[in-house]
């Protein structure tokens, strides 16, 4: 959060109580970087938003959640909340409940229906955004919010992409989905459907820049033999069925074998169950330490029965029956083998949830677009693929696939496409130092955990919940106007104006570092003092 800086007073060297010369150090107001801010994918101003959350200013709080994602709603129930981890408060009793205020503030921007303002001048620039998950749909709001025309492209019935094909209903209603991205098309972002892009090269004279995020939604090929009248699928036809046509979902009533260890393996394994599964067991090749899936994911499909078999490849899958491999792995050395044992498992289903793949044909006939062997598109700094102006992100880059992500992603590129437009070099902003524990002085601090839920989508339901766990803050890094400084000056050295900036005389301070010291959030900081 910004917040005044202090400036130079200084007088007349001939002023009588003129102490400055005695210093060999000097304190100065700084604005350090908050670990949450540093953390978070997609660039949020956290600190920002949680300082007008607890004084009750909700939608000025949502204003500035949206300036870096257009979607709060949705990731108040996707986001992994990497924030939350590094959050300092967490090594002072518990972490700030980021991740559910951020849900409640987006929920409540839904129930008053408040909409994106847009003041942009129009460049006269079209933009073609093809596929319309988490990155494509933020990448044409960032680009129209800087003032382009923007059309979306998407070849399924339904905008949203893995957030509606990939995320459970349970955790992410479609209704939630629908009204975010409505706000976006409220901006005069069009979005089409049922529309496939065979080749980028057909439409290239028709528009002046390009985002790729078509997204990594083709299941990953696996060596395994499935036998006639085994029930296999896979984990994202699975969602997507359960979007589109319910009724040619599976009847999940007995036994249900997933196989993988990330994230959409868990999710599968809870949706199963969901719809009736008798048991579900997840098979994963390696170590249960060694499993990708966030930490949350994993506990809450034990806590809702799902049993996990680690150490076991899938060989052969008949009709209610599968036989698995049993593997040894040595986790320092990443080595996987198997021992020559073997295992019958009960499966009336099999769930494939082992990863997936881009699809490249949309850009076949473009010689300098790069597919890597791992399977993504290469981008230069500037997430410009070696086809000049054709940008690509999301799931179909190198890099960590989540929703957050995505939407980080999308931002910068939104950046790059505005500046590729207008003629000029993308640069970004410096990173400030981080503001770590040690900076905090938490004598100022009063131990309060954070409120407790039982479930990850349950949320906030009375807004005094969300003032008071927004007022936990550390505000870690920048000044939140305690006076502490003023008050223990003891040369009189800090100047406070009415509109509650300070400022350092430095005519008076002597460098004693008291104020610095007394600081609560790490505001102040010591510097040499060169004559």
């Amino acid at each position: 959060m910004t917040r005044p800086f202090a400036t130079v007073l200084e007088a007349s060297t001939s002023l009588s109580n003129n102490t400055g010369s005695w210093r060999t150090m000097r304190p100065e107001y700084v604005c350090r970087m908050p670990p949450c801010n540093a953390t978070c994918p997609c660039g949020s101003n956290i600190q920002h938003w949680l300082s007008l959350a607890k004084v009750g200013k909700f939608r000025e709080a949502w204003e500035v959640i949206v300036n870096n994602n257009p979607f709060p709603a949705v990731m108040g129930r996707v986001c992994y909340h990497t924030c939350e981890k590094a959050c300092n408060r967490g090594q002072f009793d518990e972490a700030v409940n980021i991740n559910l205020i951020e849900r409640a503030i987006g929920d409540i921007a839904l129930a008053e229906n408040w909409q994106f303002s847009n003041t942009a001048v129009s460049s006269g620039k079209k933009v073609l955004i093809i596929g319309s998950g988490p990155s494509g749909l933020s990448a044409a709001y960032f680009l129209k919010m800087l003032g382009h025309d923007v059309t979306v492209y998407e070849n399924h019935a339904k905008p949203g992409g893995m957030m509606r094909y990939g995320v459970p209903r349970y955790r992410l209603p479609s209704d939630i989905i629908d009204a975010e991205i409505d706000r976006i098309k409220n901006l005069g972002v069009e979005i089409i459907c049922n529309k496939n892009v065979d080749n980028i090269q057909d439409i290239c004279d028709v528009f002046d820049a390009f985002y790729v995020s078509t997204g990594a939604h083709l299941p990953t090929k696996i060596d395994v033999n499935v036998k006639k009248g085994a029930n296999v699928i896979d984990a994202i036809d699975l969602f997507r069925r359960l979007e589109d046509d319910p009724d040619s979902v599976p009847n999940f009533s007995g036994n249900v074998l997933v196989y993988g260890g990330g994230n959409t393996s868990m999710d599968a394994a809870r949706v199963a169950l969901h719809l009736g599964a008798k048991n579900v067991k997840i098979i994963y090749r390696r170590t249960i330490g060694s499993m990708p899936a966030h930490e949350s994911e994993l506990k809450e499909a034990l806590d809702e029965g799902v049993e996990v078999f680690c150490l076991r490849t899938i060989n052969t899958i008949e009709k209610g029956k599968v036989l698995v491999d049993i593997m040894d792995y040595d986790e320092k050395s990443e080595v996987l083998s198997k021992t020559g044992d073997t295992e019958t498992l009960n499966a009336d289903h099999v769930i494939f949830a082992i990863g997936q793949s881009i699809n490249e044909r949309i850009f076949q006939g473009i010689n300098d677009i790069v597919v890597s062997e791992k399977g993504f598109v290469e981008i230069d700094q500037n997430m410009m693929t070696g086809a000049r102006g054709i940008f690509a992100g999301g799931d179909i880059i190198s890099g960590k696939r989540s929703v957050t992500h995505a939407i980080g992603h999308a931002k910068k590129a939104a950046k790059c496409i505005d500046a590729y437009l207008r003629g000029i070099e993308y640069s970004a902003c410096e990173r400030k130092e981080v503001a770590n524990f040690k900076k905090i002085n938490t004598d100022y601090f009063k131990k309060n955990p954070r409120i407790k839920i039982s479930k990850c989508y349950n949320c906030l339901t009375h807004e005094d919940e969300i003032v008071s766990e927004a007022f936990r803050c550390f505000s870690c890094g920048n000044c939140f106007n305690c006076d502490n400084c003023y008050g223990y000056c003891p040369d009189n050295a800090i100047v406070k104006h009415p509109d509650g900036s300070m400022e350092i005389n430095y005519n008076y301070c002597k460098g004693c570092g008291i104020c610095a010291s007394e600081c609560p959030c790490g505001a102040i900081k010591m510097v040499s003092d060169e004559k």
